[in-house]
């Protein structure tokens, strides 16, 4: 297997989660401002790949595959890591709401290519504003310089979340005759 850029840049968003973590819990007081930052690094690296990987014709089965790992594994340890911090079901609900999706819709996408329907259940918009929701909502919640930055997470979490069960329910639409046929 020959590594490319874009799939290089995955790879290394993988390895920033242990030191994602780190950040986490080191006990000083720049310590959320840097890992918000990572958590930011690693979105535009999320980014940036895709757009490489199109941009230079160095799109693989690897990276196609690879890469939504790499976010899904970013974003949920981001929101357990919040949800642990703030350690309080308004929190935690949304949070969790957020893996449940991602977990139903990454087997409606293997079951569907199973299939070989997978084109029916691809990204649409409005899991790209999810996602651009989630992403603030994290960054404001694991930085948390001041009350109104925290009260802006919050609300970005709310509307991620809404955003996460009305994307949800597009890609189960999208799927429901597959899935109801017997």
């Amino acid at each position: 297997m020959q590594f490319n850029i874009p799939t290089l840049l995955t790879l290394f968003r993988v390895a920033l989660i242990p030191f994602f973590v780190l950040a986490f819990y080191l006990p000083f007081v720049w310590a959320p401002l840097l890992c918000a930052l990572i958590f930011v690094f690693a979105a535009v690296t999320d980014w940036f790949d895709g757009f490489l990987a199109r941009r230079w014709k160095q799109t693989t089965r690897f990276g196609a595959f690879l890469d939504p790992v790499a976010d899904k594994v970013m974003v949920a340890v981001a929101l357990v890591l919040v949800a642990e911090y703030y350690h309080s079901w308004w929190i935690t609900l949304p949070a969790a709401t957020m893996i449940a999706r991602e977990i139903i819709i990454s087997a409606l996408r293997e079951w569907m290519a199973e299939i070989g329907k997978r084109s029916s259940v691809a990204v649409s918009w409005i899991g790209k504003v999810k996602t651009t929701a989630q992403m603030m909502a994290l960054f404001a919640l694991l930085w948390r310089p001041e009350r109104i930055v925290e009260g802006i997470g919050v609300a970005a979490l709310y509307i991620a979340a809404v955003l996460t069960f009305w994307s949800m329910f597009q890609y189960l639409n999208a799927a429901r005759h597959d899935l109801l046929e017997p």
